[in-house]
């Protein structure tokens, strides 16, 4: 079982920032790509940025510049810094990662899991 676990939302007034975390744990023999998602009310979900295990990013057009995608690798954590937020940054922010799961007793498989999501409300 992979289990990732949220932090750091919040509500911060337009132009401040914020710093959300996402920790995986469980039976992770590789992670490959961690990434952040969002989804505003009555839109899709849509990718913000991700983070390759060789240090690839990506990042959506309406956040570059501001936010920073970046992995703690020890920690299997990944970190999106977001600076001058902006009232349509408002959304649920999910992690997402994949990689493959198991021992050499149990057997190993890909997964891929989500969190559980982290509200970022940005309003003065």
């Amino acid at each position: 079982q992979v289990q990732l676990v949220e932090s750091g939302g919040g509500l911060v007034q337009p132009g401040g920032s914020l710093r959300l975390s996402c920790a995986a744990s469980g039976s992770i023999f590789r992670l490959n790509a961690m990434g952040w998602y969002r989804q505003a009310p009555g839109k899709q979900r849509e990718l913000v940025a991700s983070l390759t295990n060789d240090g690839s990013t990506n990042y959506a057009d309406s956040v570059k510049g501001r936010f920073t995608i970046s992995r703690d690798n020890a920690k299997n954590t990944v970190y999106l810094q977001m600076n001058s937020l902006k009232p349509e940054d408002t959304a649920v922010y999910y992690c997402n990662a994949n990689g493959v799961t198991g021992t050499a007793l149990t057997g190993y498989r890909y997964f891929e899991h989500w969190g559980q999501g982290t509200l970022v409300t940005v309003s003065s």
